[in-house]
């Protein structure tokens, strides 16, 4: 089997398996219980919030746990957006973002919040320039992908979030999922005030993630209850979960310390690859992410590559996973002024530290028998 489509989800790493099986059958006390047990819960649910807040270079406090990236994106948005929507109602996002940031932003306009979607250029990116003009006195949010989910667009972030400083009123949300253990991250004196993260893109389990939030942002919570997290996120923790998360946290962080060139050069045997066969158009910039690479075969329907590629046990991917089967134009792909016909023939590769070359130039050598084989079939 060759796999990827590791934008879409990972293949957990026996370890991450191994920590959750032993948080969850000798730790499943209730952390808030006050009995030994639940002391006992509660400790290393601690140890493991100081142990991401270590990796990342922030403080334990400023972690909260999620069950992913949805959520986490939405409890950024809708937090600050009902938690000081007294002081304003405009909020800045992108035309190029993931459902889980554009339909949160957009069902946020029938409560009366005025978006502004920023146009992105042939390689999805904004500009400081574009964003800060954006930026009215009302504004109380600007939220965006670190990394495209689809192309791999690296939005200039650093940039962005050091420009904001001059705008302190100015909430500024950071999508990282598709960045974390890819991409340079720096969260402490960044400008950035939440920060998504997703487990199941780092080898980690589905249902597991985390929110940075910086320690003077307030939210408002989307579930009450418990007062769990700091009270944003009530409910009794997932423990194991979150144990589970940092060790895949810790592992890719390692990874990417110390292979990150391997990344680079499984892209640049497949751009390489791609650019010598015929009717393909790459979409992904070369200076995008490592990990992902978006193009299209001319004139054949996406889902035959997809399903005839995985007949030989080689698995890809069209834009979004979660809207992968809406076998319609990517959304992403029409921002960037793609034509409709690049936009509904858009497919994904995107990698892991653990393919390697062989498997991309085995994919290569697929792709150009199922294309020959396709053409042939039409005549």
């Amino acid at each position: 089997m060759i796999y990827l489509d590791n934008s879409a989800t990972t293949q957990p790493k026996e370890e991450v398996i191994q920590s959750f099986q032993l948080a969850s059958s000798q730790f499943f006390a209730n952390p808030s219980s006050i009995h030994p047990l639940g002391g006992r819960v509660e400790k290393l649910l601690r140890t493991a919030k100081q142990q991401a807040a270590e990796t990342l270079g922030v403080r334990s406090e400023e972690i909260i746990f999620t069950s992913g990236g949805t959520e986490g994106n939405n409890t950024a948005i809708k937090g600050i957006a009902l938690e000081h929507g007294q002081r304003g109602k405009h909020i800045i996002t992108t035309e190029a973002e993931h459902p889980s940031i554009y339909d949160t932003c957009t069902s946020l306009e029938n409560l009366g919040y005025r978006i502004t979607f920023l146009p992105v250029d042939e390689n999805g990116l904004v500009s400081v320039k574009q964003v800060e003009e954006a930026i009215e006195p009302d504004t109380i949010l600007i939220t965006m992908m670190y990394v495209n989910n689809e192309i791999g667009a690296i939005q200039p972030i650093e940039a962005i979030g050091t420009m904001l400083k001059k705008h302190p009123k100015v909430f500024f949300h950071v999508d990282a999922v598709q960045a974390l253990g890819k991409v340079p991250l720096k969260l402490t004196g960044s400008g950035i005030d939440l920060c998504t993260f997703s487990g199941h893109k780092i080898h980690g389990l589905k249902g597991t993630g985390m929110l940075f939030v910086e320690k003077t942002t307030t939210l408002f919570p989307l579930m009450h209850g418990g007062n769990q997290e700091y009270g944003v996120r009530s409910g009794t923790e997932n423990v194991a979960g979150a144990v589970s998360f940092v060790k895949a946290l810790r592992l890719v962080m390692e990874q990417y310390k110390q292979n990150i060139q391997h990344l680079t050069h499984l892209n640049e045997v497949l751009r390489k690859g791609l650019s010598e066969l015929k009717d393909i158009v790459i979409h992904s910039s070369s200076n995008g992410a490592p990990h992902i690479i978006n193009f299209s075969v001319l004139g054949v329907k996406p889902e035959v590559m997809i399903h005839t590629l995985s007949e030989k046990e080689i698995y890809i991917s069209t834009k979004s996973a979660c809207s992968s089967k809406e076998l319609d134009e990517s959304r992403i792909l029409i921002a960037c002024g793609k034509s409709r016909e690049e936009a509904i023939s858009g497919l994904r590769v995107s990698f892991s530290y653990d393919n390697t070359v062989a498997e991309v130039e085995l994919f290569l050598k697929e792709l150009h028998n199922a294309i020959k084989q396709y053409k042939e079939a039409l005549g």
